[in-house]
């Protein structure tokens, strides 16, 4: 198996790159190094500031624009300025996203907040960005999934986990969610002849700061926790390399999902890699479509 870099990342000049949650992490690696190759990227941002920060480090054609994806309304504002803007969007990079202890929280809109930020307003985005995506001849979508989803469960009674709630389960659910998503998005842009293409990635065991964010109100302890196991975890460039590929590989496939090939997903170099069972499911996928449009407003294919 030969080993996939960012060497290989061909000519991205002319080209339009949204990458949702841009500003730290996998989002920063990813838009930095599509801004390296020539794209024009737009940061997706919350936190605009720490956006722009962002843009001066990586410098090239990238643009920072606020996008809260735990509120509809926002989602709505962001999407209808970039369409006006762009006519023709190259790639969505769904990869912003939020990891929470502690009690339940919910976004504007009343959702569950792992739920809401990690799947939901990406749903809504993507679908608000379709027809911009479609008339690019070469348009992808890309999920940022988790090793998490295989032993995650979509419980349609309780999506939002409002009976009983625990974080750790619900943060799976949402990558479980945004899993299926992807896979019956592939599904529907088949059978409606689309352009664009569908296609997860996930980054195994990474160093990012998501996980020190969530444990930091746990005190000294908590800390202690978040950055032992940051120990055991690869590097947030060797992270974001399965969604680089799904991004820029010309012979990467619609449906395909990608990430590191060894120790039961968790490290090591890019691969193909299977969704778990539940996530594969196309009932499964029609349900949470539905769901999702209905809790959105927002409808496609």
């Amino acid at each position: 198996m030969t080993e996939w870099t960012t060497d290989r990342i061909p000519d991205q000049r002319g080209r339009v790159a949204v990458v949702t949650g841009a500003n730290s992490g996998l989002g920063l690696v990813t838009a930095t190094e599509l801004a390296r190759r020539g794209a024009h990227v737009v940061l997706a941002v919350r936190n605009t500031d720490a956006g722009a920060e962002a843009v001066r480090r990586i410098g090239g054609e990238a643009e920072v624009r606020e996008l809260d994806l735990a509120s509809l309304a926002s989602v709505r504002t962001f999407a209808a300025k970039l369409a006006a803007d762009f006519p023709a969007i190259d790639l969505l990079m769904n990869n912003a996203g939020v990891v929470l202890l502690g009690p339940r929280r919910t976004s504007a809109d009343g959702f569950e907040l792992h739920l809401a930020t990690n799947m939901l307003g990406h749903f809504a985005l993507t679908g608000l960005l379709l027809d911009n995506l479609a008339a690019s001849r070469e348009a992808r979508v890309v999920g940022l999934s988790s090793i998490t989803h295989k032993n995650a469960h979509l419980d349609f009674d309780d999506l939002m986990f409002e009976r009983s709630y625990r974080a750790a389960p619900a943060y799976g659910r949402s990558k479980l969610a945004t899993t299926v998503f992807g896979i019956e998005l592939d599904r529907r842009l088949r059978a409606a002849g689309s352009p664009v293409i569908s296609v997860l990635a996930h980054p195994g065991l990474t160093r990012t700061n998501l996980t020190p964010r969530a444990w930091e109100h746990r005190g000294r302890v908590g800390r202690l926790i978040a950055w032992g196991g940051l120990l055991a975890t690869q590097s947030v460039e060797q992270g974001a390399l399965p969604q680089l590929r799904a991004a820029t590989e010309p012979d990467v496939q619609g449906g395909q999902f990608l990430g590191p090939s060894r120790l039961w997903e968790t490290r090591g170099q890019v691969t193909d890699v299977r969704a778990g069972r539940e996530a594969a499911d196309p009932a499964i996928g029609k349900r949470l479509w539905a769901a999702s449009e209905k809790l959105t407003g927002v409808s496609f294919l």
